[in-house]
């Protein structure tokens, strides 16, 4: 039951966080280092980090809770990394669809991958111990992560998934 009380304090934490994170860099007056987590522009790949960055500080915050599961690095990496794919895959499977994009199912997706992710989570917290040596390469994987949100921030590939969809720029705006 603590476990699945967690997870879903999670869900809640991290679509709030999330959302908040949206407008942060924009309220912060375009300051730099807060773009390290915030969405800096309109790109697919910005967006990816307001579920991931949330996930990873919820992961942080349920850590001394639930230390004691064997799995948890192993069932927060993947919630960490079902969500922004979730995302994605979602986003560019509808866009393709209709043409278009919409904020409402942007926003639906979201939930929907962040919901996927705990509920992951969870199912590993709950499950059989999984071979501890898994811990090292899902920890070095979320490292991996959160290492590409950051260089890709300020240097990113000159691809659409890093494309701003307003402006036409990529990462941080002069």
């Amino acid at each position: 039951m603590k476990i699945l009380y967690w997870e879903i304090l999670g869900i809640l934490f991290i679509i709030c966080v999330g959302s908040v994170l949206h407008f942060v860099f924009e309220l912060s007056g375009y300051w730099k280092p807060v773009g390290l987590i915030a969405a800096v522009n309109e790109s697919v790949w910005e967006h990816l980090k307001l579920g991931f960055w949330p996930a990873v500080f919820f992961a942080l915050i349920e850590y001394p809770f639930l230390k004691e599961t064997e799995s948890f690095v192993i069932a927060k990496a993947l919630s960490i990394y079902l969500i922004p794919f979730g995302i994605a895959a979602l986003f560019y499977s509808y866009t393709f669809i209709l043409g278009h994009n919409t904020l409402t199912l942007d926003v639906l997706i979201f939930v929907f991958a962040v919901v996927i992710g705990q509920v992951a989570s969870y199912k590993i917290l709950t499950a059989s111990e999984l071979p501890q040596k898994l811990n090292v390469t899902a920890f070095l994987a979320v490292v991996v992560l959160a290492v590409l949100f950051i260089v890709f921030t300020f240097y990113p590939p000159h691809v659409s998934l890093f494309k701003d969809t307003v402006t036409g720029g990529y990462g941080i705006p002069q």
